[in-house]
């Protein structure tokens, strides 16, 4: 891993990304990161967070959902509609990137939904150039409509030539003995569901670019 500004990236992916922040910026726009390589005990934090009700939960439109109408299996797949499973996220392999337009809204003003990245909003510029750019870099969205099982993400890049690889190597039962040791929410029902978790969510990304 190096480090990218308050970031850490796997060295390919941060060389690339550089390249195609100085690219971007040319054409007007501040690419910055506001999530790169996260580890494991932070997704964990996350998870357990949306698990007891402390960190909100939305569905597929970004809207709030009540917490407590939900049983231990609906939890389990709201929390996964934005969140990624502890140890199942391409955040923890240092190839993947959340982005915004640093020229037209502030990091702390950003909410990362959807509505942000498309006509109206301040990131559509920046989406639009990275539809048309990004994969001259390497990066491309594994998260696209009726090609993932994660939500769209118009913000989340994966840089391909190495992230084509960690997906190869990807194992369900080795996943399910780190969470048998994890102090997670829901561990018994979610190592229960493992494999067709991981199917659905690790394995089912839209195609890598050739």
């Amino acid at each position: 891993m190096v480090s990218v500004g308050d970031y850490l990236l796997e060295q390919n992916t941060a060389a690339a990304f550089c390249k195609m922040q100085n690219a971007a910026k040319k054409s007007g726009i501040d690419l910055q990161l506001c999530s790169a390589y996260r580890p494991f005990e932070r997704q964990v934090h996350i998870w357990n967070a949306k698990a007891s009700g402390t960190r909100p939960l939305l569905d597929k439109a970004s809207q709030p959902i009540d917490y407590a109408s939900l049983s231990e299996q609906q939890l389990i797949d709201t929390i996964l509609i934005w969140s990624a499973l502890p140890g199942a996220s391409r955040h923890h392999w240092g190839t993947d990137i959340d982005v915004f337009d640093a020229k037209q809204i502030s990091k702390h003003a950003l909410q990362l939904v959807s509505v942000e990245y498309q006509e109206t909003g301040p990131c559509f510029a920046l989406h639009q150039w990275l539809v048309q750019h990004a994969v001259e870099y390497g990066f491309y969205f594994p998260y696209q409509t009726q090609q993932s099982g994660v939500s769209p993400e118009p913000w989340h890049l994966s840089y391909f030539p190495i992230a084509k690889d960690y997906v190869s190597q990807f194992r369900a039962d080795e996943l399910a003995k780190v969470l048998s040791h994890a102090e997670i929410s829901l561990q018994s029902p979610l190592i229960e569901r493992l494999t067709e978790l991981v199917n659905h969510y690790v394995f089912y990304v839209a195609p890598s670019p050739a």
